[in-house]
């Protein structure tokens, strides 16, 4: 079910980022800045790549094509990436994969988790060497 889902996603974000953007070209009137630029390419084969910039400073890729078919039928991988500046100033750039296993970002300003901290993980280490059966259920009934 969650291919079928994934599937699906990747097969409208390709419909519709393979829509005509010529609109945009001819409607903008931003003065001094950098043309506007976009390709899109679609192989006919179901693999696909498209680019673009946008004169405030947007710009994103992507390439995807299809997979052998497994058994809940066929699945695209895609990778690309964009970037942008945000209010604050900062560069924001992120590249990412997707493919039957889920979406993967990857990219400075996304959080990530702390470290784990050294007790626990002593504790750990001491719990893997040290196994222990108690508490374990071991189906046998007491009645009283």
């Amino acid at each position: 079910m969650m291919s079928k889902l994934i599937i699906l996603v990747s097969m409208t974000v390709a419909v519709t980022f393979g829509a005509r953007l010529d609109h945009l070209v001819q409607g903008y009137s931003g003065g001094n800045a950098a043309p506007f630029r976009f390709e899109n390419v679609n192989n006919g084969d179901g693999s696909y790549r498209f680019s673009y910039d946008t004169p405030t400073g947007i710009s994103a890729h992507e390439s995807g094509a299809p997979r052998a078919a497994g058994p809940e039928g066929p699945a695209v991988t895609a990778e690309g990436g964009f970037s942008y500046r945000a209010p604050d100033g900062q560069q924001i750039s992120l590249t990412y994969t997707a493919d039957e296993n889920g979406f993967h970002p990857q990219g400075s300003h996304i959080p990530t988790p702390p470290p784990i901290p050294e007790a626990i993980l002593r504790s750990l280490e001491y719990n893997r060497q040290h196994p222990s059966n108690e508490g374990s259920y071991n189906g046998q009934r007491n009645y009283y």
